[in-house]
Parts: structure tokens; C-alpha cells; sequence
């Protein structure tokens, strides 16, 4: 009944299976990955005919997480996976990066790749096993996809690269100082497509290494995919890329000069409606054959990129007077909104961003709800992207694939240079609005975000800037790469190289392709122009932050006071007794964790301040030979009681009242007294002794020996 078809190979540590055949017979490709214990399924289907009318090539990719895989029930009321995660949308992305631009060219028939989690160790992190299925399902499918590739994740301690680290290894990397890097690439045999990375001040040289060490590792995953393939592989799918050259040449001779006009003017918007007015030129000298041909889009696309990368590779001069190496004009702002506890505004050409921080308690840390298990995180970045960035209208709806990615990148680059929990214990939260859109809004948010936590007083270990390049790759392998890329030069080139980090090393690399991969030399020469750029930058927020940003006076203060464990019961009380009375009664906010620490925050110093004694009451030891003041609370024919720390009691012997023989310590005392007394230890029993008679009552002073003979 089935054709069971599996292959593996031993891979760093564990085993790595790909087995097809059995499962979803009916997709154009499936094949069942496995790394250790963790399994993901990756199921391909392509339309046979492109959909009348189609300019873009539909791919869509889906990555998801089943909660069986780790043996768990969703949470929620419905008890049912809902809406994609961050980190399934984020994968998601990692896939389509790297296998869109290996379609056979001119290829527009709707693809699907589907990914399911079905089994998850907690030790392999199944977004890499993901991209292994996808991309071996794709090879069999007999899509005309120019594959395989394959991904590794690597990590860099003690000067060593590590492949495929586990998932506790990549948790709260900057909890860990000895691991410095979270780096995926995706490539084929002769070159990289695609890097994602989360680093630690890492040097270019180190950067570069990690991808080329990435790129040795994935080579005899290629090998396995194209051995299952060589075996198991349908019919490659009859397509011709369609030729559209005498339509190409009908449209340059239409409308070549005007279109070469419109991209000579620097400014945005009066650029893009000169090039909407010279397409409407060359449809107009066009016959109704030629306007009715589905591959029109395509020439006209293509002779904008031909006079865009034409001018920058042969002259070195960009579409807005730049040369390849010049940033754009910056103008960095902070402080703008009184209210907020930080902002700031970041103007790169037409590119801006207005970037808000606001300092939480532990109340507003984020739970995380993952197959690998649950945790908070005290650091969030939200980006949001709306129409008039761009002078457009359209619907404005919830977060979309492109603003998580975005604001997960400048995420990555930040929270690098963030202080340690236990010095600075506030929530973080960054929103970059982007205001203005020209090229690379999500280094505007990096840039301004990491000015906007300087406003609020964040003490960041160093200020982080990121710059993204550009490349126009020529077929007789001539190139140029671009500093501080443009939106067209985004859409018409062949790079998205984006670089962030401090003056001292790389925080975060990420890199998306369209040609069939790029060379070491490219990469190095790309890295080290990024460097020039960004030093650039952080030159210039530095002009932002010439003055001491002080803490916001509207943001919550926060203490933190360590406690023994086993005080931790006292402190919360029966039912949370305890700590409710020390809110209520101080007026803070009290969060402890299972470590022992306590934040105490509120905006009134005072309100702080009595919560902390309230609890150092409970927690404290008393100390021998201290005086502390206290009350009477019991008297009896021995002594008297007397509360004098916190909830403890001790008793103060008759002997110990005064330098007098006493009838009953009623004599001198009564219930409810105030009084100083000096504790003198412990009885074999752990009972307390007290004295008052070595106290001065007045004073509080201790009375000294020679004091107390000559009374």
C-alpha cells in the first residue's frame, strides 16, 4: 500500500531522517523530516495554469506548531491552536526567504507549502527541521524550483562555532554571556541565500565566518535531499518561462527616455509620478494585443531595472545623486513627547520614525506561551507601518507578516545592549511608528529606538545603529553595493542586506536575496562598508545625546531586595494575607519570584520605602547586641513581653527592667508601653533575652558600664 522511500545522516549530534511516501499521498510533495525527536511535515501543492491576469508570482508558506508535538493542551478558552504565533510567523518567513527567488523565472502559478510541527524534543528547535521538509518536498513535487537547499542554526562560545545548538542554549541569550550568537542560513550548494541573526557584539570577520561555517554544515543535507529525490523525484512540471522580448523592445522604444527622466529626480513622490505618468506613455503607443498581454508587468519591470542598475554599476551615480557609499542626510530628535517616558524621532532621508519607550513593572512583563514551554519576557518591540508612510491609502487591520518581521529584527538588534533584569528590573516596551517611508523603516526603528531608551533613562551598554545595503548583480558578474538603500532600489535590486549594532561589533544581520546566491566576496565587501555606515550613524545620534537623559518623572521606580528562599511563604502569608496587607498599607506594587527576588515600584519614593520595611520585618534576623524599639505587649509576674522586630517577641526579665529590685513588673510597666531594649541573645531554647535597664529610655542610647555603677 505504500512506497515508503528514507534517508539519513548523522548531523552534528543527532540523527537527521527524511522519509516520504507514506503520509499525504496526494500533495505534489511530502516528506517528513526528523532531527532527534522533533518531526515536521512539509506538504506542497502548485497549480497547474497561472490565474489569468497574474503579474506576481503567489507563493505562500505556513509554518505550525501543533501543541501535541510537546504533549500539551492549548490554552484558551476553545482549547484549540488559533491565530499563527509570533514565532510561526517568523518561521514562516524564514522558508520563503530563501526558496522565492529559486522558482524558475516568469513562473506565477500559486505554490503552498505547508509546515506541521508534529513531534518536538524541547532539545532541536523544528524551525530548521521545517526548512529542511519544505525544501526537500519542494524538490520531489516537480515544481520548477532550482533547488535543493538546506539551514543550520549556529551558535559562537569561546570562540567556536556551534552547530545546531539546542533550544535552552538559544533561550535569553543575553541572560548567557558565553553564548554570543543566534544565527540561521539558508543556502544551496554554491552559495547563501538567506541569514537571520541575534549576536552579541560579534566582528565582521566572526560574522562572516559563522555564515561560512553555516554553509560547509548544510552541504551534505543537499546531498541527502537530492539522493531522496533521485529516487523519489515526479516529472518535472512542463513550464517554458514565457518570452516577452519583442513586447520588451515595443515598451523601451515606447517610453525608454521618459522612464530614464522620471528616475533622475530625486525626490519620492515627485519620482514615482513621473514613473506612473512614463508607463502611461508607453501603454498609449502599445496596441490592444500588447496591453492585453499578461507579461506586460514583467517588461515594464524590466526596463525600470535596467536603467536603475545600468546607471549605478557603469557610473556609480544612484537615482537620488548619492554615490555607492553615501547615507542619507539624518536628523535625530529625542524627548518630543512630555507625557511619554521616553521618544524619539529618526529622520533618514525620507525615511522616519517616531519611536516611544514606556517603563513597565513586572505586572506588564509579556507570557509567552511555546511548545518548548512558558516564560516571560521583560522587553517588547511593536512596530507599525501604516498607509500614509508611504502616501497610500488602504485598510488599516492588525499586525501583518512584514511588521512582525520588522519590529522582530530591530527586536534582535536591541535587546543586545539592554542592562540585566537585576539592574534595571522594568519592563521595556518600544513602538516604532514609522511616519515616512523610503528604504529600510526597520533600521529607522533600531536607530530611534535605541535613542527614544536613552530618553527614558535606560542604561543601554552602548547606543545601537543599523544601515541596510543594497546590491545590483550584473550577469557578467560586475556589481556594486549599496550604502543606506532606497524602496527602488530595494524593489529593483538584487540585495536586502540590513546591519545593525554599536561601535564595538554586529548585533544583527539579516540578508534576503532575489539571484541564485551571493559570494564570500560580496558578503565581506558588503559587512565592511555596513561598518562605515553605521559608525556614520551613531555619529550622528550621537548629536541627540549630547546632554544626561535623566529618568522620566513619570515612569514608575522600581526596587529590587533579594530574600532567602525560605522566607518567601512568610512574605506572601496564608492565601496571600501578608502581601496584601503590605500593598494596601504602602501603597505599592510587590512582585516576587520564585528566586527570592522582590520588585517593590511605585511612583512615590515614600510608598517604596514602607514596603520595604514592612517585609525586611518579616525577613530580617534580629542581631545580637543591637537596641531596637518596641512595645509592651504582655506582662507577667516574671517579666514582660516586648514586640521589638517585626512580629517577634521577647521577653524582658524582671531582672532586666531597672537598676532596682522591682515587686511585679507592673510597677513601671503597663501594656501598649514604648520601649528601648538591647538584645542580649538567645537561651539555650532559641527564646529571646532582653534588657531595658542597659538602655537609655530617653535617649535610646546604650548605657555603658562604668555609666550604669555610678547610678
Amino acid at each position: 500500500m505504500f512506497n515508503v522511500t528514507k534517508k539519513s545522516m548523522q548531523w552534528g549530534e543527532e540523527t537527521l531522517t527524511l522519509e516520504t511516501g507514506k503520509v499525504a499521498r496526494q500533495a505534489d510533495g511530502s516528506v517528513i523530516a526528523t532531527l532527534g525527536e522533533t518531526s515536521v511535515m512539509a506538504n506542497v501543492t502548485f497549480a497547474r495554469q497561472q490565474k489569468p491576469g497574474q503579474d506576481f508570482f503567489p507563493l505562500t508558506v505556513h509554518y505550525q506548531e501543533k501543541y501535541y508535538a510537546a504533549g500539551k493542551v492549548p490554552g484558551g478558552f476553545f482549547k484549540r491552536e488559533a491565530r499563527p504565533t509570533e514565532k510561526e510567523t517568523l518561521t514562516a518567513r524564514l522558508i520563503d526567504r530563501p526558496i522565492r527567488p529559486l522558482f524558475v523565472p516568469g513562473f506565477k502559478n500559486e505554490v503552498l507549502v505547508m509546515c506541521t510541527v508534529l513531534s518536538h524534543d524541547l532539545v532541536n528547535d523544528p524551525d530548521i527541521v521545517a526548512m529542511i521538509a519544505a525544501s526537500a518536498a519542494l524538490t520531489i513535487s516537480g515544481a520548477p524550483f532550482m533547488g535543493p537547499i538546506a539551514g543550520a542554526r549556529v551558535g559562537f562560545v569561546d570562540g567556536e562555532y556551534v552547530l545546531n545548538p539546542t533550544v535552552d542554549d538559544m533561550q535569553d541569550l543575553r541572560l548567557n554571556p558565553e553564548q554570543r550568537l543566534d544565527l540561521v542560513v539558508a543556502g544551496t550548494k554554491n552559495a547563501v541565500m538567506m541569514v537571520e541573526s541575534e549576536a552579541y557584539e560579534l566582528t565582521e570577520a566572526e560574522m562572516l565566518g559563522a555564515v561560512n561555517f553555516a554553509h560547509e554544515q548544510i552541504q551534505p543535507v543537499i546531498d541527502l535531499i537530492i539522493s531522496l529525490a533521485e529516487e523519489t523525484a515526479k516529472e518535472p512540471f512542463d513550464f517554458q518561462a514565457p518570452d516577452y522580448s519583442e513586447l520588451y523592445e515595443a515598451v523601451k522604444a515606447a517610453g525608454e527616455e521618459e522612464m530614464r527622466a522620471a528616475f533622475a529626480i530625486t525626490d519620492k513622490q515627485e519620482r514615482t509620478a513621473a514613473v506612473a505618468a512614463a508607463r502611461e506613455t508607453i501603454k498609449a503607443a502599445l496596441t490592444e494585443d500588447q496591453l492585453e498581454d499578461a507579461n506586460l508587468g514583467s517588461a515594464m519591470k524590466k526596463l525600470e531595472a535596467g536603467i536603475l542598475r545600468g546607471d549605478v554599476v557603469k557610473g556609480g551615480k544612484r537615482i537620488d545623486g548619492r554615490d555607492t557609499t553615501t547615507v542619507r542626510q539624518i536628523v535625530a530628535e529625542t524627548g518630543l513627547l512630555p507625557r511619554t517616558h521616553g521618544s524619539a524621532l529618526f529622520t533618514r532621508g525620507e525615511t522616519q520614525g517616531l519611536v516611544v519607550t514606556t517603563l513597565g513593572t513586572g505586572d506588564d512583563e509579556q507570557f509567552i506561551d511555546a511548545l518548548h514551554g512558558n516564560f516571560k519576557s521583560n522587553f517588547l518591540l511593536h512596530y507599525n507601518f501604516p498607509p500614509y508612510s508611504v502616501g497610500e491609502v488602504g485598510r488599516v487591520g492588525s499586525p501583518g507578516r512584514r511588521e512582525i518581521g520588522h519590529g522582530k529584527l530591530a527586536w534582535r538588534a536591541l535587546q543586545a545592549v539592554l542592562p540585566a533584569p537585576t539592574d534595571f528590573p522594568y519592563t521595556i516596551r518600544v513602538v516604532s511608528e514609522i511616519t515616512e517611508s523610503n528604504g529600510s523603516s526597520s533600521m529607522a526603528s533600531v536607530c530611534g529606538g535605541s535613542l527614544s531608551m536613552m530618553d527614558a533613562g535606560v542604561p543601554l551598554k552602548a547606543p545601537v545603529a543599523g544601515v541596510a545595503m543594497g546590491l545590483i548583480l550584473e550577469d557578467d558578474g560586475s556589481y556594486a553595493v549599496l550604502t543606506d538603500i532606497l524602496g527602488d532600489e530595494d524593489h529593483l535590486g538584487d540585495m536586502d542586506f540590513k546591519v545593525a549594532g554599536t561601535e564595538n561589533g554586529i548585533t544583527s544581520l539579516q540578508m534576503d536575496i532575489k539571484v541564485a546566491g551571493i559570494t564570500p566576496e560580496i558578503m565581506e565587501k558588503a559587512l565592511a562598508q555596513a561598518k562605515d555606515g553605521r559608525l556614520h550613524i551613531l555619529n550622528e545620534m550621537g548629536k541627540a545625546l549630547s546632554e544626561t537623559n535623566e529618568f522620566s518623572v513619570h515612569a514608575p521606580r522600581i526596587e529590587t531586595m533579594q530574600i532567602p528562599t525560605d522566607k518567601i511563604r512568610e512574605v506572601i502569608g496564608s492565601g496571600g494575607k501578608v502581601i496584601r496587607e503590605i500593598v494596601e498599607v504602602s501603597g505599592a506594587k510587590v512582585d516576587i519570584n520564585d528566586d527570592g527576588v522582590i520588585k517593590i515600584a511605585s511612583p512615590n519614593g515614600d510608598a517604596i520605602q514602607k514596603a520595604y520595611d514592612m517585609i525586611y520585618s518579616i525577613v530580617a534576623e534580629p542581631e545580637e547586641g543591637q537596641v531596637y524599639t518596641g512595645k509592651v505587649v504582655k506582662i507577667v509576674d516574671f517579666g514582660a513581653f516586648v514586640n521589638f522586630f517585626g512580629k517577634r517577641d521577647g521577653l524582658v526579665h524582671v531582672s532586666q527592667i531597672e537598676n532596682r529590685r522591682l515587686n511585679h513588673p507592673s510597677d513601671v510597666l503597663k501594656e501598649g508601653q514604648e520601649v528601648k531594649v538591647k538584645l542580649l541573645g538567645f537561651d539555650d531554647r532559641g527564646k529571646v533575652r532582653l534588657s531595658m535597664k542597659v538602655v537609655d529610655q530617653e535617649t535610646g542610647e546604650e548605657i555603658k558600664k562604668e555609666e550604669a555603677a555610678e547610678g
